[in-house]
């Protein structure tokens, strides 16, 4: 018989996300975890079974959530084009909103040494990045094909280009962040796409 799990693991799940989120995998000890998390090292290990599956599970979290919002703000955009820069917003709008518990994106925190040294970690996020990318991809090529983006426009060549500024905005707001220059910076290189 199943046992009944003595704490909400939706509610932990979001907490072990926000620890993991603002101090990342390998600055993030077991007993500090559990401590944010509430619950106690026994329903720990019978449910997560180590720090190694809590963090994969807190990254799908994190995926069912913030980045699910990201996505759906860009596939609601008219076009592509928009899409991209409704992505945009949705990121800075994070960076703004001070309950976030770290500039960094938990998904861009996880493109650290300790992370891809775990193979289920690097196969995870190797994954969603190529999901992400593909999905992307699929949507610009879409609108090149309905004429809404230059014949010349290679969306197999914008996409990692895009994916590795995101990943550089997130670091460089660690270091400083104004968002109005953000912007510009943004509107610059996304026209300079062809977006």
């Amino acid at each position: 018989m199943a046992r009944t799990l003595e704490f909400d693991y939706t509610t932990a799940l979001e907490r072990g996300t926000r620890v993991f989120w603002k101090s990342g995998y390998a600055s993030t000890s077991l007993r500090d975890l559990l401590k944010k998390m509430r619950i106690g090292e026994g329903s720990f290990y019978n449910t997560l079974k180590s720090k190694k599956n809590a963090y994969l599970e807190c990254l799908k979290h994190y995926n069912a959530t913030v980045n699910r919002h990201r996505g759906e703000a860009f596939f609601a955009a008219p076009t592509a084009a928009l899409g991209v820069r409704a992505l945009f917003k949705t990121v800075l709008d994070c960076l703004d909103d001070p309950h976030t518990p770290s500039r960094l994106c938990l998904m861009a925190g996880s493109v650290d040494g300790e992370v891809l040294a775990e193979p289920v970690l690097r196969k995870y996020v190797q994954e969603q990045m190529t999901m992400l990318a593909e999905r992307m991809a699929g949507r610009l090529s879409a609108d090149k094909e309905a004429g809404l983006l230059p014949a010349e426009f290679d969306p197999q060549l914008v996409v990692p280009v895009i994916v590795t500024y995101l990943q550089g905005l997130w670091r460089m707001a660690l270091v400083s962040y104004d968002r109005a220059q953000f912007e510009r910076q943004l509107d610059l290189f996304l026209t300079s796409l062809g977006l």
